[in-house]
């Protein structure tokens, strides 16, 4: 059976206050400013439109979804604007390096689409191959050209009762290899991922593991996820001051880029779900940065309105002292710390 799709999305950002007028602050030494309302000028296609952009208000436009895609048995094609997540890290994920999400996102229904075009090809005994090249053009020249180009090779593979997946790819110019996988033990799931980069800076080595489990507790559903992500991408001084970071070339431009997420090497992070009705879900989550004592509590909710509503809350809690990652990093000025304080997220989502 063969079928043709067509994918459209549309999307209106707008977003005012002291962080979008700090954040540029950070845009010259490197470092990524607020994210909130994403942009086109690393894209191929160009589909956004200001409304607004001043020192505290941005407001904008944009078609996030285009794409035009084929399915048979075997094969499935996509061509356009379109998402993609590889990799066994559930918080953390060192191997989605074609299309990358942030840990902390309080919405991962919907992940932000990339220019791509991708392959899929099943084989009979269940094991599949997938490949990626995602066009992007550089925001200094607006041109299309390869060495900001990303282009990826995975195959899956199923082993007994565990799964493998190998990786080869080359994103901005740098070789990426990758093995990770998953295997039930007992009623929990392991998985994990390495992953090798060859960068002008030199070889850089990151690492996923994490466990899984779910159980029943006073009658209520539960489940439970802990995790370690190690990346020699991070700072290895520990200091995360702005003049500190900027020396850290192989770091900055993965933070501007929109790779990487995080400023050290050591990550602790895990998350319970509860279940308190059939209708309602709360998780608390914590990411931890091992290496200065940091942290990030974010508490989730999940509320199901009706058949076709939802609505969806956090709070973001950082703790950490001045000049942690967390607690706020220093600025380039005396007694300025760049930190997201706390935060406060709500949507209503209607499906229709």
């Amino acid at each position: 059976k063969q079928a043709w799709e067509l994918n459209a999305d549309w999307q209106l950002f707008a977003s005012g206050g002291d962080r979008v007028e700090q954040s540029g602050n950070l845009t010259p030494a490197g470092l990524p400013g607020f994210v909130g309302i994403p942009g086109d000028d690393r894209r191929l296609m160009d589909l956004a439109g200001t409304i607004e952009n001043d020192d505290r208000f941005r407001a904008l436009h944009r078609i996030d979804r285009l794409s035009v895609g084929y399915a048979s048995e075997n094969v499935v094609l996509r061509l356009g604007r379109q998402a993609l997540s590889w990799g066994n890290g559930l918080i953390f994920s060192p191997m989605d390096i074609v299309n990358p999400f942030d840990p902390t996102t309080v919405d991962t229904e919907y992940k932000f689409g990339d220019d791509m075009v991708y392959g899929q090809y099943l084989l009979d005994n269940g094991d599949d191959v997938q490949f990626s090249h995602v066009f992007r053009r550089d925001p200094l020249t607006g041109n299309s050209v390869s060495d900001v180009a990303t282009t990826a090779l995975k195959y899956h593979g199923i082993l007994g009762d565990a799964e493998i997946d190998l990786l080869i790819g080359r994103s901005y110019d740098e070789a990426t290899f990758g093995i990770g996988g998953n295997k039930s033990i007992g009623g929990a799931v392991w998985r994990g991922d390495v992953v090798f980069s060859d960068t002008v800076s030199g070889s850089r080595f990151q690492l996923v593991t994490n466990l899984s489990y779910s159980w029943i507790w006073g009658g209520r559903n539960m489940s439970g996820v802990v995790e370690y992500f190690f990346t020699e991408f991070g700072q290895q001084s520990g200091q995360y001051d702005i003049v500190s970071l900027a020396q850290n070339t192989a770091l900055t431009s993965r933070l501007a880029r929109g790779e990487s997420f995080t400023l050290g090497r050591n990550y602790l992070a895990g998350g319970l779900t509860v279940e308190v009705n059939p209708l309602w879900l709360v998780t608390p989550n914590l990411f931890a940065n091992l290496d200065d004592g940091s942290a990030l509590l974010q508490v989730t909710t999940v509320y199901s309105i009706s058949d076709n509503a939802e609505f969806v809350g956090a709070v973001n809690l950082p703790m950490g002292p001045n000049g942690s990652e967390f607690g706020g990093i220093s600025g380039d000025q005396n007694n300025l710390f760049y930190s997201t304080e706390w935060s406060l997220f709500a949507q209503v989502a209607w499906y229709f």
